[in-house]
Order: C-alpha cells, then sequence, then structure tokens
C-alpha cells in the first residue's frame, strides 16, 4: 500500500512538472506578446510624433522656397525693386553722421551744397592738400573755393553704392589723397546722405557734370580727374563721355578703382547674385531687368570713345567684382586707344589684404597715381 502510493506520487509529479513548464512557457509567451505590444505603440506613438512634426517641417522648408522662387519674378514685375539692391542708398552708414561739420572726422575739409538742377541739391566735402592745413584752419567757404585755384591737382571723387561720404574707406581716401597735396571734392550723389532727389542713372551723370563745371570755374589751370570707386567706376566714364561727346572737352584723367565692364556683367558675378546663377530663366528675370530698371554703365563702351589718360586700379582679392573684369576693361580700353601709353593696369597682391574698398589704404598708391599722370 506505501509502495501504491509512493508509486502515485511519483506519477503526479511528472504531471507537476509538466504543468509547471507548460505554465512557464505560457507566461514566456504572454510577456513577448505583451512587450511586443508595448513596442508596437511605442512605434505607433513615434510615427503619430513623426505626423505631427510634418506640416510644420513643410513649413519651414516651404516659406525659404517660396521666397526663393519669388524674388526674380518680383524683380521683372517691378523692376524698381531692383534699383534699390543696385544703389543701396537707403543704407546710409555710418549713421548719425553730421555732414555739416565734417572736421569732426577730418582736416582742412569743409562741407558744402551744390543745386545741380531745379529741385536737387547734392552734398559735398572739399579736403585741401595738407600742406595748407594750418591756414584752412577756420576759413569759410569762400577761402576754399579760392583754394581751388593753387595748381594743385583736383580729384572729384564719386564713391560706390551704399554708405555715404562719411564711410570709413572712404575718409581714408580723403586723407590719403589730401596728404599727397590733392584738392578732393566728395560728392554724395542724389538720393543719398543729405542729398536731395532720387537715385538715377542719368541723374548721377548730370550731378558729376555739375559739380565738374563749378570746380573748373574755380580752379584754373589745375588738373581734375574723375576718381570712381567701384559703382562710381561707371559713374566717371558716363561723365567723361558725355563731356566729350556733347561739349568736346576732355577731363584731364580717369581713374578707375574696383571697376567692371558694365552693370550686367557686374551683376552676374557678385556674390549676392551667386544663388541664382543655376536658376531657370536667371538672365531674363533679373540680369536683363537691369535694362528695365534704366541701370546700364556701360564703361566698356565708353572707354572706346575716350581719349584722356585711364588708370584702372584693381586688388586681386576683390570679391566683389573679381579682377577680371578690370583686366576685361583694360583690354577693351586697351585695343580702342590710338595712344597705348594712356592707359594703364595695377594690380594690388593678394598677401596686401586690401580686397574691394582699401586699395586707398595702401601707402604706395598716390605715388603710382603721381607718377601716371606725370604729377611730381
Amino acid at each position: 500500500m506505501w509502495r501504491r502510493r509512493r508509486e502515485w506520487d511519483d506519477g503526479d509529479g511528472t504531471d507537476g512538472d509538466r504543468a509547471w513548464k507548460e505554465f512557464g512557457s505560457q507566461a514566456e509567451s504572454r510577456a513577448r506578446a505583451e512587450s511586443r505590444a508595448q513596442e508596437g505603440r511605442r512605434a505607433r506613438e513615434e510615427r503619430r510624433g513623426w505626423l505631427r512634426w510634418c506640416p510644420r517641417l513643410r513649413t519651414v522648408l516651404l516659406i525659404p522656397l517660396l521666397i526663393y522662387i519669388s524674388v526674380p519674378v518680383l524683380i521683372r514685375l517691378f523692376p524698381v525693386l531692383l534699383t534699390k539692391f543696385v544703389y543701396l542708398n537707403f543704407l546710409a552708414f555710418p549713421f548719425f553722421v553730421d555732414f555739416r561739420q565734417p572736421e569732426l572726422l577730418l582736416n582742412n575739409t569743409i562741407n558744402l551744397y551744390l543745386t545741380t538742377e531745379p529741385g536737387v541739391m547734392v552734398g559735398i566735402w572739399h579736403t585741401v592738400p595738407n600742406s595748407r592745413r594750418a591756414e584752412a584752419q577756420g576759413k569759410d567757404q569762400k577761402w576754399y573755393e579760392k583754394a581751388l585755384g593753387d595748381d594743385h591737382p583736383v580729384i572729384i571723387y564719386l564713391h560706390g553704392n551704399g554708405g555715404t561720404r562719411a564711410a570709413r574707406h572712404r575718409i581714408q581716401f580723403l586723407k590719403t589723397m589730401g596728404a599727397a597735396g590733392f584738392h578732393i571734392l566728395a560728392l554724395d550723389y542724389r538720393g543719398y546722405a543729405d542729398s536731395s532727389g532720387q537715385p538715377t542713372e542719368n541723374g548721377f551723370t548730370t550731378d558729376v557734370l555739375a559739380l565738374y563745371d563749378w570746380a573748373k570755374a574755380r580752379s584754373g589751370n589745375s588738373i581734375i580727374l574723375f576718381w570712381g570707386h567701384s559703382l562710381g567706376t561707371g559713374i566717371a566714364t558716363n561723365a567723361a563721355r558725355k563731356l566729350q561727346e556733347e561739349r568736346g572737352v576732355q577731363v584731364d584723367a580717369i581713374v578707375l578703382e574696383s571697376p567692371y565692364t558694365n552693370i550686367r556683367e557686374a551683376a552676374a558675378h557678385i556674390p549676392l547674385t551667386k544663388i541664382y546663377r543655376h536658376f531657370p530663366g536667371f538672365e531674363y528675370l533679373i540680369l536683363d531687368s537691369l535694362a528695365l530698371g534704366d541701370m546700364f554703365f556701360r564703361s566698356d563702351e565708353n572707354v572706346q570713345v575716350l581719349s584722356c589718360p585711364l588708370l584702372i586700379l584693381h586688388a586681386e582679392d576683390d570679391s566683389i567684382l573679381p579682377p577680371l573684369l578690370g583686366r576685361k576693361l583694360f583690354e577693351t580700353a586697351r585695343s580702342a586707344y590710338k595712344d597705348k601709353t594712356k592707359v594703364k593696369f595695377i594690380t594690388f597682391p593678394k598677401k596686401l589684404g586690401l580686397g574691394h574698398d582699401y586699395i586707398s589704404f595702401n601707402p604706395e598708391m598716390p605715388a603710382l597715381v603721381k607718377d601716371f599722370l606725370n604729377i611730381k
């Protein structure tokens, strides 16, 4: 009897082990199923989170794309917008300058205003040579006007786009050339700084020629030259050509600092248009729209007509208007000039770090200019 009970007990133990195994297997299966269910829920939640972000992401990506596409179209439809980008006259830096008091920034300098046509008055700074610095102290405009006839050469300085005659590199130009014995008449075109009127290519030419006439009437036999920088190089050649063709008068010399061939080719090279150069219709929508805005500045055509001494200065590290444009303009002029010695191209190496705006910081520049003009 005891033996049978033991046998029965042994048999029941085997069934229990089997039951426990089955129970454990079922528990593991349920745990795995629950784990898979939790992973599924997490995945669904992650997908729902991504879907919630999708509209925001689409918006973030779509807005810049729409702006990128719409800018060229708007420029074509409204070319006046392009004139704002080209002239940048609304960037009147440095700000809070009192143009009536240039002595706060410069020595031997006076401010004056000139009416260039009815309703347009432009601001000008006149810096006399440093050799006259002592006697210039406290003098009025009449003294400065009379000083123009002292046989020192006179520069009519035509700055680039953006800023005013008080910009740092323009102040440096006045200091450098004043120390070298030049009079400098630094003009803010119509629509710039404290000058009235609206900027236009023809209007700029009118302003320059009015200043030329004013200076010529007071400077006697002194040399008068146009010095253009960047945008001002096109203004300088426009004015010189009109002076020659309409009056039969040659300006004594032209210096072009960081020039371009024409505004269309300049626009194709400036960094601002780099993101659009492979845009379908870039030439039609942007470059061709310059003509619709009455902007041409054809220096490459102007220099083929001129015959006055022409000096072109360009820095090899100019990142705004590459020196290849200056060289191309030089080659165009040289091929057109009968007297090849009247055209010269000077480049400044990268190691000097002069870039687009700072050729006037090179202490050798005045000597190079004087040598070209045969001035002692």
